[in-house]
């Protein structure tokens, strides 16, 4: 056959344009994108809130009162000795006045006037005084009572009440899960499993509200049953955590299931060739090749459980309890934020900026779960030929 000549269709191999790809390859890129500003915007979001409210100004009460009237442009005079101590520098408020402590002597302190925009105005004795405080870090990670209305910032009540539910949640969850992912990946039949896989996804499609309700009148009646009425509360932890439990087993066992899959057919004859029964061989042979899959399986339900809201809402509590009884009722973080989100409280008052550092803390938990998901992933995940 005679030779193309140079620059025929059939040799050129110049790079000719492909808007289509490109255009799927921009789309595909701003999918991305979309998702990272997205986080971006959330973190955002959470950061300026929980910011306002770990800064914003709150008054708390001295117990303190004028000894005598003040006139408008008088910078000293007497308080009455009870309440708490004043300091020098330290903000107070009388009436709608703000002032700032120059000096104390006894009962005696002298302050700058008309702070913060505000005017100086005559007071009369016996108006109560008010000093200025911010909650702290420590404040919000140590204490154990939580009630902002009263100055009380102890995250410790909710963040136990979730804790509690996510590790009940675990103890139904992981068992049950891991036990079905070994039937299907390892005894099941193909009909068996294309009977019982959709079941369970559509067991993961309930709405989780069907699942508060259920937790409320079916388990917590059945736990009354069991344990007595006078030791289950009507609200309590255990019942919301079993039924949270329930809800991620298909989110275990599926998971699960598809790192066992993926282990080669050549590991399992192997131990069958040795005597090893079908048991042994999904103990001690698919279950430490899959384990990187299996980890992150039960990495993700904690998460999901972490990040429960309805049933705990409906099935946990309403109120913060700071206590380790499950059968006693107990507020979780997202219970709270979402008692507090849908109440009559304004958008600027210190309840609702509230929930805002509870969601950053609840981010930050399953950040770091997430962090520990993929460093467990890497470090022990099998790679086979």
């Amino acid at each position: 056959m005679a030779p193309q000549p140079q620059g025929s269709p059939d040799t050129d191999l110049r790079r000719r344009p492909r808007r289509t790809e490109t255009l799927i390859q921009l789309f595909l890129f701003l999918a991305a994108a979309l998702s990272i500003f997205t986080t971006i915007g959330i973190i955002y979001e959470l950061g300026k809130e929980s910011l306002s409210f770990f800064s914003r100004q709150l008054w708390e009460d001295t117990n303190k009162q004028l000894a005598t009237d003040i006139g408008a442009d008088e910078t000293r005079f007497t308080v009455t000795a009870s309440g708490s101590a004043l300091y020098r520098d330290e903000i107070i408020r009388v009436d709608d006045e703000i002032m700032q402590v120059v000096a104390i002597e006894g009962q005696s302190i002298e302050v700058q006037r008309g702070l913060q925009d505000t005017t100086p105005t005559p007071h009369t004795g016996g108006i109560e005084l008010f000093q200025a405080r911010r909650v702290s870090l420590v404040e919000f990670f140590t204490e154990t009572q939580w009630n902002p209305q009263i100055g009380q910032f102890g995250i410790w009540p909710l963040l136990n009440a979730t804790l509690m539910t996510s590790a009940i949640a675990m103890l139904v969850a992981l068992p049950l899960g891991l036990s079905i992912a070994i039937y299907l990946s390892e005894y099941a039949s193909w009909r068996a499993r294309s009977i019982i896989k959709p079941i369970l996804e559509i067991l993961a499609g309930i709405p989780t509200v069907v699942y508060g309700y259920f937790a409320l009148t079916f388990m917590t009646p059945l736990l009354r049953a069991i344990f007595g009425k006078d030791v289950v509360e009507i609200y309590n932890t255990a019942s919301a955590g079993i039924v949270i439990g329930i809800l991620v087993i298909p989110l275990v066992s599926s998971m699960s299931e598809d790192a066992m899959s993926a282990v080669p057919r050549s590991l399992r004859e192997a131990a069958f060739g040795l005597g090893a029964t079908r048991l042994e061989t999904a103990i001690k042979v698919v279950l430490p090749a899959a384990f990187s899959g299996i980890a992150a399986a039960f990495i993700v339900a904690i998460s999901r459980a972490i990040g429960e809201t309805m049933i705990v809402a409906i099935a946990a509590g309403a109120g913060p309890n700071f206590t380790f009884n499950p059968f006693q009722a107990a507020e979780t973080m997202t219970g709270h934020i979402v008692r507090i989100s849908g109440g009559d409280l304004s958008y600027d008052s210190i309840d609702y900026n509230s929930i805002f550092a509870i969601g950053l803390l609840l981010f930050f938990i399953t950040l770091g779960l997430n962090i520990i998901n993929q460093r467990v992933v890497r470090k022990f995940r099998e790679v086979y030929d």
